[in-house]
């Protein structure tokens, strides 16, 4: 089935703006009337109007006068109207919607009675007929009447001008807004929510309402995200000099829901997963979840909202900024020092692994076929890493001068990265042409460093920069980035040095890479010594360096530079990895580790931050340790496997020290189980702990945590550390444990994810079929993305048993695809890329077997174009 592309280079820009757009919804029991009125500006030379949408068109009218069938072609969820005026005029659009039908969970659709509206990316044509596009900005207006009893909430974007009761039990709400905005960020919700209320004083003194909706019965666990919210609100305005422009924030908490949330203007919509959590549901990650997510979303009203794409191939315009600087909100929020750790290891799990596959794009794609395909680790995550080097090449002052250069230029109007990247470079005077190239190339760059020291006492480095092929361009040109470096003696001290450009004397500098080759000369270092490299992971990058174990290990115990120092004993893990699968692969005794376990002894012993200690103390995920080609993801997760069981042995008599000093640092806190990130440091250095301890003697200690698990959970941070320990044993009171879990929180939908999730992730021999056993447990919905990203989201990523040998696990995962395809195309699609984007990276045999699969997952002519191009995309891969 031939798959149509978008491509950037045919960007043209509207026949047809919309000044104004006044929407009416009619709800009823079995459907929902629109009414669409909208402002229409022709621009010069227009044609035929060309509006997108799939609802049931009811009637069209020009200026009041209705149109005849004659006068518009339907075909392909495209409107054309021919011979509209030439001067503006008013165009009326009637529609029928049912949105109890609605699986897709885009555009207007029903969820536990209630209605919300998904309308990003093209959500909105799914609701009337309209040009459906972000460079289409207008003000909205818009009136909402339903039954007041069942519907006693009725919201959308902006603020709330009128509202009052109509005859027959009925009600009706108006809410204007008065930024113009795309028809993306368009949100409605009628239901009914229970409500709570607070508010925050803006720096320009004006007063913010707040309100949080949900059911009435998750009413408990919103306060964590009003607080969040709240602490967003300063930041930016102390951070950004940004304050809020509306009277009121919405946030609305729904189960159903394709995303994690949405920016919609004044009115957000949220996954509950990002904002219910009290210490008895939710661990400490869910609550740092909560927090960035909230404040990415709030982030957007500026960053998105005031300041919004042009077209859809500049999504990391806003997603890219705002995750950075949701990521700098969280970072002063927290320890600085963990969290970049966090976001690099997040990075290279999920991002790299994409770069390196069939999904591999630039952050701002050249080409799609369906744009929900696009909501991207590149677009995304990587496109902070871009953001981040700009700050990294210019500093905070430089950063912020660029960003009110940004503001000032754009507030209002829908703009392009080159736009953003225009704005840093005149802001601060300098030359960012070269750096564009972030933007339209794809793949992971490659740095080879190596350093030597002259006879005269200068160090000397010389990087060589490669980009990879990648399925788009083979071909690639050097990029501008920043290479942060430190150099340290024999004893792990600091040396300073002098730039040959400047003649400036400096322990750090940032290196400006820009060639294919280039050689650094830092003068006057007269001494042995060991670089420290992509400080701070100052580019989004593999480093390769030839390090000695005996340099790592000093980099480890003595690197000021956290990231630095994190990433010397990542290197060490991954090197023990390696060792361990060539041993499995040649049947040999695997080796002992020492300089590792040497190199580890001073962690373990230092009196550190506890977080910092335990992401330390934690080898690189399986996907971080991926080749280039060839993979037998089984063999490597043995192998990663034995070196966490020698690591849990060697250190055996350190495990419970360790964890009776976080128990008493955690429990001399106020407050000590609920949250707070010096409580939830120590709690991850016990979970941590506690799953060596269980490694180490797994008998003995599943015992006593069978015996003492309600002592030992106090809160689901230690719930959720001590399953995630016994979940891999095969013994009936791990399956106790699990069971009594799940009837505990039988109630509480978040946590049942959670029990899904432990489920799918076990390394245990049944693991399979207590999976297919899960599909008919009663909380268990195919419709509900939240659950089947826990239970079938979480298996695709259990490499153990999705590359069984003899492709039992890709036949599932297929079948599944199947079945999810029919109800929701985004969901489908996401599983695919979960479990089948390694396809063209396997070794020969199972590459063949999961290729099988897509290929008949590709024969199917029902399959949605969602899922269809990663499918295919892989498959040309």
């Amino acid at each position: 089935m031939s798959q149509t592309a978008k491509f950037l280079k045919d960007y043209r820009a509207p026949e047809y703006l919309i000044e104004r757009v006044d929407l009416c919804f009619d709800v009823f029991d079995g459907h929902t009337a629109v009414t669409a009125v909208m402002r229409v500006l022709p621009q010069t030379g227009a044609g035929a109007m060309r509006l997108h949408g799939s609802a049931e068109l009811l009637g069209i009218s020009v200026d009041g006068r209705r149109l005849p069938e004659s006068a518009y072609r339907l075909a392909n969820e495209v409107l054309t109207l021919d011979g509209t005026p030439a001067q503006p005029f008013e165009l009326t659009v009637q529609t029928k919607l049912y949105p109890h039908d609605n699986t897709t969970l885009m555009g207007l659709y029903q969820s536990g009675g209630n209605l919300y509206t998904q309308c990003e990316p093209e959500g909105f044509r799914k609701i009337t007929f309209h040009p459906d596009r972000p460079d289409v900005m207008s003000i909205y207006t818009t009136e909402i009447r339903a039954d007041k009893a069942r519907f006693p909430v009725l919201l959308a974007n902006g603020n709330r001008t009128d509202g009052g009761d109509l005859p027959n039990g009925r009600h009706f709400a108006v809410w204007h807004d008065p930024f113009a905005k795309p028809s993306y960020l368009f949100a409605l919700v009628a239901g009914d929510l229970s409500c709570t209320r607070d508010s925050f004083r803006a720096a320009d003194g004006r007063e913010i309402a707040i309100e949080f909706y949900t059911r009435a019965a998750d009413a408990d666990k919103v306060a964590f995200a009003v607080q969040s919210l709240k602490h967003a609100m300063k930041w930016d305005e102390s951070r950004f000099g940004l304050v809020y422009d509306l009277d009121i924030y919405m946030v609305v908490a729904v189960g159903d829901f394709n995303m994690g949330a949405m920016e919609n203007k004044g009115l957000n919509i949220f996954n509950t997963k990002y904002v219910l959590a009290d210490a008895r549901t939710a661990t400490d990650a869910d609550f740092d979840g909560v927090e960035s997510v909230i404040a990415h979303e709030y982030f957007h009203n500026w960053t998105g909202n005031r300041v919004t794409c042009r077209d859809w191939f500049q999504l990391s315009l806003k997603e890219g900024l705002t995750v950075f600087r949701d990521q700098e909100f969280s970072a002063d929020r927290n320890s600085r020092a963990v969290r970049r750790i966090h976001n690099a290891a997040f990075l290279r799990r999920h991002q790299f692994p994409e770069d390196a596959g069939p999904m591999a794009h630039p952050i701002r794609p050249a080409s799609y076929v369906e744009m929900n395909n696009f909501y991207t680790m590149t677009v995304y995550e990587k496109g902070a890493e871009v953001v981040r080097m700009y700050h990294t090449l210019l500093g905070e002052d430089g950063f912020q001068k660029g960003m009110k250069l940004y503001f000032q230029r754009h507030d209002g109007q829908a703009v392009t990265c080159d736009d953003f990247r225009a704005a840093m470079a005149d802001a601060n005077g300098v030359d960012l042409s070269q750096f564009a190239l972030w933007y339209s190339q794809a793949g992971t760059p490659v740095l080879d460093v190596s350093g030597s020291l002259r006879d005269n006492g200068d160090y000397v480095l010389r990087v060589r920069q490669t980009v990879p092929p990648t399925p788009d361009m083979v071909e690639k040109q050097p990029m501008m980035m920043p290479l942060k470096t430190a150099l340290l003696d024999e004893n792990g001290d600091a040396v300073r040095f002098r730039l040959p450009e400047n003649g400036a004397d400096t322990a750090e500098t940032v290196l400006l890479l820009t060639e294919a080759e280039q050689e650094f000369v830092l003068q006057g270092v007269n001494r042995a010594v060991t670089p420290s490299l992509l400080r701070g992971f100052s580019a989004p990058v593999r480093l390769n360096f030839p390090y000695t174990d005996q340099q790592l290990a000093l980099l480890l115990a003595h690197d000021d530079d956290p990231f630095a120092r994190w990433e010397a004993g990542q290197t060490l893990y991954r090197r023990a990895v390696a060792a361990n699968e060539t041993a499995l692969a040649d049947n040999a005794p695997l080796p002992d580790h020492a300089a590792l376990f040497a190199a580890l002894e001073h962690v373990v012993r230092a009196d550190i931050d506890p977080a910092f200690k335990a992401v330390l103390l934690t080898p690189p995920a399986e996907e971080e340790l991926w080749r280039a080609s060839d993979i037998d993801p089984v063999r490597l997760h043995h192998a990663r496997e034995a070196l966490l069981d020698a690591l849990a042995r060697h250190f055996a008599e350190d495990w419970l020290p360790l964890n009776l000093q976080a128990k008493t640092a955690e429990e001399a806190l106020p407050d000590c189980y609920a949250y707070s990130p010096e409580a939830a440091a120590w709690r991850s250095l016990r979970n941590l702990c506690r799953s060596m301890m269980l490694r180490a003697a797994p008998a003995e200690q599943l015992e006593y945590v069978f015996e003492h698990y309600d002592e030992m959970a106090q809160n689901m941070s230690h719930e959720w550390g001590l399953l995630n320990a016994v979940n891999h044993i095969d013994d009936p009171r791990r399956d106790a444990l699990l069971a009594r879990f799940a009837e505990k929180f039988a109630d509480q939908a978040l946590v049942l994810d959670k029990y899904f999730a432990l489920i799918a992730c076990s390394r245990r021999a049944d693991t399979p079929q207590c999976v297919r056993e899960a599909l008919s447990h009663p909380a268990f919905a195919p419709t509900n993305p939240n659950k089947v990203r826990a239970l079938l989201g979480t298996f695709a990523r259990n490499h153990l048993h999705l590359h069984a040998a003899d492709g039992a696990g890709y036949r599932f995962i297929a079948e599944r695809v199947r079945e999810t395809d029919v109800l929701n195309p985004q969901t489908a699609a996401d599983l695919v890329r979960a479990a089948f984007s390694l396809c063209c990276r396997l070794e020969p045999h199972r590459r063949a077997l999961m290729k099988s699969e897509l290929e008949k997952l590709a024969a199917l002519p029902e399959l949605s174009k969602d899922t269809r191009e990663i499918v295919e995309k892989i498959l040309a891969g």
